[in-house]
């Protein structure tokens, strides 16, 4: 299936970025379709016995879908249609996994439909025969106090659901916010291949942004720049997740605070020579999602290489990285691996803010939190959940640089995929060591 997936995903050509192919909407729906055949069959049954289920339960309606529910939709379709019901059964003695719709289509080609409305017009009462044929020991249902990806059953159809179910399987009911949260952050290694081309898409992307082919100083905005980009991504097929940010440090500016980037940024900016530039940007593609923040420096007249107060500012933000994936462990949670983390960049006299959050089918996306912009002394609950293997993050972070050249403090933001698995932590395809400039000098390569 990985060899299939990736010699098809190599070879079905539509568009270019640089060095990267992206496919035609048809070679996507079946590169999609691949890959949730190899979650369902591979993946789910492992989940399923690792959380302790033998029964998984998605109840959702056409345009109110559970999150999870939306990761597991056929590449055709766009919504749920009407209600429908998803059943997973797993026989760990056989080692099967039944895949069933109680719902009046099949779920694409890897759910099939178990419900002839002829011999049984009521879609609960056909849910209970399917729960009572299997006697499962444990139902999982989507409903999570704190993790919002996992809360995807609705009140009502809670409601209905459990006065149709029979008294002796109520106390079987739990809340699969474990499953949920191990189904959303997992990787497959098909995935994984198809991720490093994502972020070669989204630098390559970047790359041009903040380059002399988008950027003339003194006439170009940072709100120009945003929407190149979104045009940019629209141009190519693609989707982002987020309205992209542009954002400019320079001498004669304050440092604001975090929310600067996000919504007290002044907006049309013009770009001088002299500026520190930074983004914020993400795509959506083959349903993974991207989230990457980078540097440009604008060179002034006869300068062919950036300032070294930056070029060694950029250094201390690569050694906040280094440190904090140093501390990365299977089993700790997101809250010990910030404290550790924050306590050895200080303890070197740096100047460190993380806030790094799971990546995958969604940007914002279910797994361990790792500190939060506004709360650097951890994050309850969500901070406390344990760092699982196969999972990718958006490596965001910043640390506060002094830089007397300039009589003020800058701050150097950096946003990375990151992949932890079995042999330790990976950049998905690499991190910014060198600033970029506009315009590019010869020889000189910003990423």
């Amino acid at each position: 299936m990985l060899l299939r997936c990736i010699i098809f995903f190599s070879i079905c050509i539509s568009t270019q970025v640089r060095g990267q192919q992206i496919l035609p909407e048809r070679q996507r729906a079946e590169v999609v379709d691949n890959i949730l055949k190899e979650r369902f069959d591979n993946l789910l049954p492992q989940l399923m016995d690792k959380t302790g289920f033998d029964m998984w339960i998605i109840i959702s309606r056409e345009y109110n879908e559970d999150p999870v529910l939306k990761t597991m939709l056929p590449a055709t379709w766009l919504n749920a249609r009407r209600r429908t019901i998803l059943v997973f059964y797993r026989n760990k003695e056989k080692n099967t996994i039944e895949k069933l719709a109680v719902a009046r289509y099949n779920f694409g080609e890897n759910i099939v439909s178990a419900w002839e409305k002829e011999k049984q017009p009521d879609q609960w009462k056909r849910l209970v025969e399917i729960i009572e044929e299997r006697q499962p020991n444990s139902i999982g249902l989507n409903y999570s106090e704190h993790f919002n990806i996992a809360d995807g059953l609705v009140k009502t159809d809670y409601d209905e659901f459990m006065s149709y179910l029979p008294k002796s399987y109520k106390s079987k009911i739990k809340s699969a916010e474990k499953l949920g949260i191990a189904w959303i952050e997992t990787r497959t290694e098909t995935e994984m291949v198809i991720y490093n081309q994502l972020i070669d898409i989204t630098h390559d992307i970047i790359a041009e942004a903040f380059s002399e082919k988008v950027i003339t100083p003194g006439i170009t905005t940072t709100t120009d720049v945003e929407w190149w980009m979104r045009d940019k991504v629209t141009s190519l097929g693609l989707e982002t997740w987020f309205h992209p940010t542009v954002d400019v440090q320079r001498t004669a500016e304050e440092l604001g605070n975090h929310l600067y980037a996000f919504s007290n940024r002044p907006e049309d900016m013009v770009i001088l020579p002299g500026d520190l530039l930074h983004c914020d940007f993400g795509i959506t593609y083959l349903r993974l999602n991207t989230d990457c923040q980078e540097l440009a420096y604008v060179l002034k007249p006869n300068e062919t290489e950036p300032p070294k107060f930056l070029v060694e500012a950029l250094k201390d933000g690569n050694r906040v990285q280094d440190i904090f994936t140093s501390n990365f462990e299977t089993g700790k949670t997101g809250n010990q691996i910030l404290k550790e983390s924050l306590n050895m960049a200080k303890d070197e006299g740096l100047r460190p803010s993380i806030y790094t959050h799971p990546l995958g089918t969604y940007g914002h996306s279910s797994g361990t939190t790792l500190g939060m912009w506004d709360s650097q002394s951890g994050v309850p609950v969500n901070g406390d959940y344990p760092l699982h293997e196969d999972t990718v993050y958006a490596i965001e972070l910043n640390t506060t640089v002094s830089i007397p050249e300039w009589k003020r403090d800058i701050r150097i933001m950096l946003e990375e995929a990151g992949f932890w698995g079995e042999n330790g932590f990976r950049y998905v395809n690499g991190r910014q060591t060198k600033l970029l400039t506009i315009p590019r000098v010869k020889n000189h390569q910003g990423n």
